[in-house]
């Protein structure tokens, strides 16, 4: 443009017109920016604090969905801001639209983790220190992340699984209910009482203290095998008593049996020697 161009009072005004328009445009977005990073951060907190006070809402989660309605706050503020200076958006939110599929896919299996750790956060069917059995692995709850969840077996090695084979294979939690049943056979020989095997199995457990009243122990012909006569006993305790009833329980009725002429039959080979 040639310097006595300036001088002419409509070019003067379109320069004018123009740079009021920009800086219009540069306002407005600045204020579409400012507006929405307030927003966007007050929509974050506002979810990290509401997961922070709900019980069921795990704060990690919170974290989450804090994170991701920020950026998507974001994402939209940018496209508002694009359009303050006429560039056409429909474009740059296709361009957005099949990159986001692109990496979805491309991220398929990790993305599955994501979805998965949502919902193990959410629905919470194990917590930590609970014992579980995941995908066929058995193992206390260390960690729980987005992705993963980290076991530490009964001889502490650290198993890691993806939080999609965790959701999406049966979970058997063992610490979920306060209380458990104790399941327990006993073999007893054919010769011997009955009744007074199964009176003394229910005695040696209704004498250990960690073994509820209610419900009561419970004693049953379970089989007859071809050696021995089964008897299965039942006994309800607190979870974390579990084992220890359980170890107790086999000791003790070894040796009451013993006091009162009750045999545990074992298996007998008998030798044939044919002279010559």
């Amino acid at each position: 443009m040639n310097p006595e161009d300036l001088m002419n009072p409509e070019t003067l005004a379109t320069l004018v017109e123009t740079a009021i328009a920009a800086s219009t445009n540069v306002v407005l977005a600045a204020i579409i920016l400012i507006i929405g990073l307030a927003i966007a951060g007050s929509v974050r907190k506002a979810i990290r604090n509401a997961a922070q006070k709900s019980e069921r809402m795990d704060n990690t989660l919170g974290a989450f969905f804090g994170s991701l309605a920020y950026y998507g706050i974001m994402a939209m503020v940018v496209i508002a801001m694009l359009g303050t200076f006429g560039i056409p958006t429909t474009s740059f939110v296709a361009t957005l639209g099949a990159a986001s599929l692109a990496i979805g896919l491309a991220l398929q299996g990790t993305l599955s983790n994501l979805a998965a750790g949502v919902m193990i956060i959410l629905f919470r069917p194990y917590r930590l220190g609970d014992w579980v059995e995941l995908a066929g692995v058995s193992g206390a709850v260390k960690e729980i992340t987005l992705f993963t969840t980290v076991l530490a077996t009964g001889d502490n090695k650290r198993i890691i699984l993806p939080n999609g084979k965790s959701w999406g294979d049966t979970i058997t939690n063992y610490s979920a209910n306060p209380t458990r049943r104790v399941d327990l056979v006993f073999s007893i020989d054919y010769g011997d009482d009955i009744t007074k095997a199964q009176a003394v199995i229910t005695d040696v457990l209704s004498a250990d203290a960690r073994v509820l009243d209610d419900p009561a122990v419970f004693t049953a012909v379970s089989a007859h095998g071809e050696s021995s006569v089964d008897i299965l006993a039942r006994a309800w305790c607190n979870t974390d008593d579990y084992w220890g009833v359980h170890f107790d329980a086999m000791k003790n009725v070894k040796e009451a049996f013993d006091k009162n002429g009750i045999s545990i039959p074992y298996p007998h080979r008998v030798n044939i020697a044919r002279k010559g």
